[in-house]
């Protein structure tokens, strides 16, 4: 069972002040400078933020607590961030992930967001910019509360429960493309370039990735077209739109 929050527990906010159940952050990082750094600004941020060396500390702290974003060095002592990021989502489908590591490799960076990453920060890194995504990255993966289902034709997407249905049979999605699928419903009937669909699911931009974004809409296109008229179509030459099926 996760841990209530506010106990006397290394996941209290300290000085800064009570915090949400939505606010937990785990950082994992085996460069102690570095973590309490972070430990540090997210903290003061608002954040509820621990950090641990290793995968296995990562595992055995998601297993104990309301995890809501893990921020994620690739090059651990018992393992790879990559790996560890496939295990947490096992257990935590909804969890954000944010890699920060030193592999600034264009494949590395293709790697960690074809896993599912939601962002790919590179060291030397701003501890302000590493706030400032992982506010973003909650703000696109924490469901508003009461929100509205977006919906087109007889698909439907609710952020509230998390659910996809298409003609009532539920549709199941990775976190990123549901993230994509939403993106895709609030702009139905926009044709949505590459770039504005990297900047706006993964809030990055870089070349190749256009690679990632044309892989997720095709998984996204094979499930919810599966079933019924084709909704969401390519635009030879500006990119990708989610409309009404033609009458």
């Amino acid at each position: 069972m996760p841990r209530n929050r506010g106990t006397n527990g290394p996941w209290t906010a300290g000085t800064s002040g009570p915090v949400g159940p939505r606010d937990a952050v785990l950082v994992v990082e085996d460069d102690p400078a570095i973590a309490e750094l972070l430990r540090h600004a997210l903290r003061l941020a608002g954040f509820d933020a621990e950090c641990v060396p290793g995968c296995r500390q990562a595992l055995r702290a998601a297993a104990e607590t309301d995890l809501l974003l893990a921020i994620l060095d690739v090059r651990l002592p018992d393992g790879s961030g990559f790996d560890l990021c496939r295990l947490l989502r096992q257990e935590r489908p909804d969890l954000g992930v944010i890699f920060l590591t030193a592999r600034d490799a264009l494949d590395d960076k293709l790697t960690g967001l074809a896993l599912g990453g939601d962002d790919y920060i590179t060291k030397p890194f701003s501890v302000v910019e590493v706030v400032a995504r992982a506010q973003a990255v909650l703000r696109r993966t924490v469901p508003a509360r009461r929100s509205a289902p977006l919906r087109v034709a007889d698909l439907e997407l609710d952020d509230e429960t998390h659910r996809v249905l298409r003609a009532g049979d539920r549709i199941e999605l990775s976190p990123t493309e549901f993230r994509l699928l939403r993106f895709l419903l609030e702009n139905t009937d926009r044709v949505l370039s590459r770039e504005q669909i990297l900047r706006q699911v993964w809030q990055y931009d870089y070349a190749g990735g256009a690679a990632v974004v044309e892989k997720f809409v095709s998984q996204l296109r094979r499930k919810i077209d599966a079933t019924g008229e084709p909704l969401l179509h390519t635009v030879r030459g500006f990119g990708y739109v989610l409309r009404e099926p033609e009458p």
